[in-house]
Order: C-alpha cells, then sequence, then structure tokens
C-alpha cells in the first residue's frame, strides 16, 4: 500500500537523521522544556509546570491534527510522537515532557531508546487511587488505548491490592474537548453514560487517565457527585521533571518568569483561540512542522 511505502521511506530517512537529535551534551540551563500532546489536553500539565517552574522556557506542541491518538494504532501514535519530539528539539529542547497517556503507554519506550535528553511521562495514577479508596472501589476514565494497554495492566496488578480497578473507556471524550466543548449537552450526555455506572459499583475514587478529562473536571465532578475524590496527576509530572532537571544539571537559573512558545499541526484560528481559552490568555500559535514526514492523514 502506498502508505505504508511512504512509512518506511520516512522511517529510513528519520533513522539515517539520528544523530542530528541527541543534543543532550551542548543543552544548556536556559534551554526551554518541550511538552506536548495529542491536541489540547496537555496543557493542564502545561499549567502545572509553569506553577512549579515558573523560571523555565516552555515549548507547547499540540498535535491536533492527529488527535485522538487513542483511536489510532501503536505505530501510527509512535511514529507521530518521534516526529512531535524531533520538532522540539529542533527548537532547542532540553528535556521533553509527554503530557497523555496514550503516548506514554504507546510510544514512550521508543522515545527513551532514541533521544538522549530526559523524557518524563505520564500514567494513569492507580497507586494513590488505590490507596486513597475507602470503599475499596476506584475508576480510571482513559482512552480504549490507555485501558487496553500492558502498562495500565501492570499498574493494576502492582498497587491495585485489595481494591478494584474500574478501567473506563471514554471514546468520544477528547473529540468534544478539541470541539471547544467543555460543558455543554454532547459532552454531559457523554460523562452521563460513562459515569453513572461507577455509583452502582461504589466508587469513591477517579483518576483522570488522559490530560484532556482534566480540562473539564468540574463538569466530570459534578456528574459524579459529592464524597467522590478525583485525582489529576499534572501536578505530580511537574514535581518529577524537577527532579529530573535537577538530576541533569539543567533547571534555569534566571530570575525571569519564564515565555511560553505554541506550536501546533492544526495552527487555523478556531485551535488557536481554544488554546488561548484554555491557556487563560492572548497567544502566538506557529505551524508544528516535524521534522519527519506526516506518516498518515488525520482521522
Amino acid at each position: 500500500m502506498r502508505i505504508d511505502e511512504d512509512r518506511r521511506r520516512a522511517r529510513n530517512a528519520t533513522h539515517d537523521r539520528r544523530s542530528r537529535f541527541s543534543p543532550a551534551c551542548s543543552m544548556s540551563r536556559g534551554a526551554p522544556v518541550g511538552v506536548f500532546d495529542s491536541g489540547v489536553g496537555g496543557l493542564s500539565v502545561l499549567h502545572a509546570i509553569a506553577t512549579a517552574l515558573p523560571h523555565e522556557d516552555l515549548i507547547y506542541a499540540a498535535d491536533s491534527a492527529y488527535a485522538p491518538y487513542g483511536d489510532r494504532d501503536a505505530e501510527a501514535v509512535g511514529e507521530r510522537c518521534e516526529a512531535v519530539t524531533e520538532a522540539l528539539l529542533a527548537r532547542g529542547a532540553k528535556a521533553i515532557v509527554v503530557a497523555c497517556n496514550t503516548a506514554t503507554a504507546l510510544a514512550v519506550g521508543r522515545l527513551r531508546a532514541r533521544f538522549t535528553v530526559p523524557v518524563v511521562a505520564m500514567e494513569p495514577a492507580i497507586k494513590p487511587a488505590c490507596a486513597a479508596t475507602r470503599s475499596g472501589a476506584v475508576a480510571v476514565l482513559a482512552t480504549r488505548q490507555t485501558v487496553a494497554a500492558a502498562n495500565t495492566a501492570r499498574l493494576c496488578a502492582s498497587h491495585a491490592g485489595q481494591a478494584r480497578v474500574h478501567l473506563v473507556p471514554c471514546p468520544g471524550l477528547v473529540e468534544c474537548i478539541e470541539g471547544g466543548d467543555l460543558a455543554g449537552p454532547a459532552l454531559q450526555a457523554l460523562l452521563a453514560g460513562y459515569l453513572a455506572p461507577l455509583g452502582a459499583a461504589g466508587v469513591d475514587v477517579v483518576v483522570l487517565g488522559c490530560t484532556h478529562y482534566a480540562l473539564v473536571r468540574p463538569a466530570i465532578a459534578a456528574a459524579l457527585g459529592p464524597g467522590v475524590a478525583v485525582i489529576d496527576p499534572a501536578p505530580a509530572v511537574a514535581r518529577e521533571l524537577a527532579r529530573r532537571l535537577d538530576q541533569a544539571g539543567l533547571r534555569s537559573r534566571r530570575q525571569r518568569r519564564g515565555r511560553v512558545r505554541f506550536l501546533s499541526s492544526r495552527s487555523d484560528p478556531a485551535n488557536r483561540a481554544l488554546l488561548a481559552r484554555l491557556w487563560g490568555r492572548p497567544l502566538e500559535l506557529e505551524a508544528l512542522t516535524p521534522a519527519t514526514v506526516a506518516l498518515d492523514a488525520p482521522l
């Protein structure tokens, strides 16, 4: 097939250029941190990083033209993650934050194997959820790929103990959020369908297993009702980034507040307006042009 041939060509070209993207030896404390997600969801992580590390310059890449990653196969997600990481490194990133649970589940291993900079990733907060539950029942809201991932099964096996972990795939939520629906009827209908069964199951702790979902946390909390804790792992990711930067001697020492650049593979006015709305201030949006060719068409 033509797509398969294009992918093979792109992969070979990528491997031929690998030495261009191993910059750790020349990184400085003043270089930016690169953060990426399949779309706007990683802004929840970007907010946490900007709060925890206010003097770091940041580059956020939203791969919105290819969202949601959760509906793509593992190879396609891996190729997109490599392409976006290359784009961030080409812009001088000293570390990469994979602000996407699906990308972590399907691609973080290949990113760490290929690139020499620190790579910080997400995973569902199953351990703290199981430690916090009083009813013995927790739920993880995630994409289908994250629910099915081997890493999710490993986390459940390692940390569930006596707790029951309900893995809840939530198709359609990412698309609603990418479309700017943060509290409308379509979003509410999806949440009602996914969350209503959790009450009957006695769930008292819910994990946000997709960074997009943190952007609609008020709607999720309202649908769950009182007495159910909601865990967002973004602050823990920011703390891990700080630890890794300190470990590598890369934390910024500047006194000014860090600056943020925004890139998107869908740089139309509607996407820019949504990013600005979720970031909370006006922003300039640059086109995300990865160093490798796009490996398949947007869904």
